[in-house]
């Protein structure tokens, strides 16, 4: 049976290492970020997801509709924290050079690379990224 450590406790052990003089590595975070807002033309929505997937090769896939969107991607970084906080970042640092839509962040889920892994193997994970690129709903 797997033991789930609070974020108190993961941010405690990773100080602790980083002050014993341990490097941290980076790892691997799935990330789903959902945006929503008043609703806009398709094409418009389609277009500038595409441009943010231009701009940044990383993402993974886009499903969108008039009115909300979802990307999904993997991010690399140290630990929960830092993955969640450029996720949060995405939308609004791109949203005028990818022309994006004026939403706002709905939602977000960061999950390790590991229990990505596991969910999909018990059938619970998100579903599978497949086709990647910029698709409707």
């Amino acid at each position: 049976m797997r033991r789930l450590a609070s974020v108190g406790e993961q941010r405690q052990q990773t100080a602790t290492r980083t002050i014993a003089g341990e490097r941290e590595a980076a790892r691997l975070w799935h990330i789903t970020l959902s945006v929503a807002g008043s609703a806009v033309a398709l094409s418009e929505v389609r277009r500038g997801l595409e441009r943010l997937a231009h701009d940044h090769p990383f993402l993974l896939t886009s499903r969108y509709a008039c009115d909300h969107a979802e990307i999904r991607y993997w991010e690399e970084a140290r630990d929960l924290h830092d993955a969640a906080a450029v996720a949060l970042r995405l939308w609004g640092e791109h949203r005028l050079t990818a022309q994006l839509p004026p939403w706002e962040i709905v939602g977000l889920e960061v999950i390790g690379r590991e229990t990505y892994h596991q969910r999909v193997a018990e059938g619970s994970g998100p579903p599978r990224a497949v086709p990647v690129g910029v698709h409707p709903f």
